[in-house]
């Protein structure tokens, strides 16, 4: 599915009910002009806009779904399947050792990064990162998952997109912290070693039960949810958490590395 079908499937449902774009624009309290900006394609819809749609044209949740469905599909094909677990999963364990993790990263910070060596047109750089924020959304939605962050310390200390860059970054990193749902620990460049050099992953957990890991490679990413892998994996977190500092700790050790208040 794109955003083209999901545009047809609101402007029928406005035409059953019979509704005009200015009538929509009031019922939803957004305005006229990005009501047509959205139909004409101007501007991506966002889903309180699909939530607010489906309630004002008694569509029963459909326009939601069917921008879910399109938001899985943006972006490289083999990411889509991942994008299903992560916006279902009711807890996420995040590891990397290189980078900040793509749902903490700013604007600026993914720009660098997915920019870096000019392997993608611009274009394709600012879908990409547009793509890349808006899955944060899950972090800050109703019901988010609870999420814990595994990062190495080199992770917060690479001056990616630049000093400046860096200490947004890590700002945003403390912001995060923040959140009730959201866990962050640090593995100390004091440790040497560990079993999560080889490599970041992502644990997806799902309300029935069902557990999948994401993996990537230097070409693309892999979804795998086989009990072996899975298993693998879930022993590397644990090795690699009993590596890492405290929240606290490593809290501590994140606002030392902050220049600007």
């Amino acid at each position: 599915m794109n955003f083209d079908m999901w545009i047809r499937a609101l402007k029928a449902a406005r035409a059953g009910a019979d509704v005009s774009q200015e009538g929509l624009a009031a019922l939803v309290r957004w305005s006229p002009s990005l009501i047509a900006a959205i139909e004409t394609g101007r501007r991506r819809p966002t889903m309180e806009f699909a939530v607010a749609a489906d309630e004002a044209l008694h569509t029963g949740g459909l326009l939601a779904e069917l921008l879910k469905a399109a938001d899985r599909e943006r972006g490289p094909s083999w990411f889509a399947p991942w994008r299903g677990y992560e916006q279902e999963a009711t807890r996420l364990r995040a590891f990397e050792p290189c980078l900040v993790p793509g749902l903490l990263q700013t604007e600026e910070y993914a720009q660098a990064v997915i920019s870096a060596g000019g392997l993608h047109p611009p274009a394709a750089v600012d879908e990409l990162v547009a793509i890349r924020l808006e899955r944060q959304e899950l972090l800050r939605q109703a019901t988010p998952p609870q999420t814990v962050f595994l990062l190495d310390e080199t992770a917060v200390r690479r001056p990616v997109g630049g000093p400046a860059v860096l200490d947004a970054q890590i700002g945003r990193l403390l912001e995060a912290a923040e959140l009730p749902n959201v866990r962050l620990h640090v593995v100390p460049l004091s440790v040497g070693e560990h079993v999560g050099l080889t490599g970041g992953f992502v644990l997806a957990e799902l309300a029935d039960g069902e557990r999948a890991v994401y993996l990537e490679n230097a070409a693309r990413g892999h979804v795998v949810n086989d009990p072996e892998t899975v298993g693998l994996i879930d022993r590397k977190w644990d090795s690699v958490l009993g590596e890492a500092l405290s929240t606290t700790a490593s809290l501590d050790l994140i606002r030392k590395l902050k220049v600007t208040s």
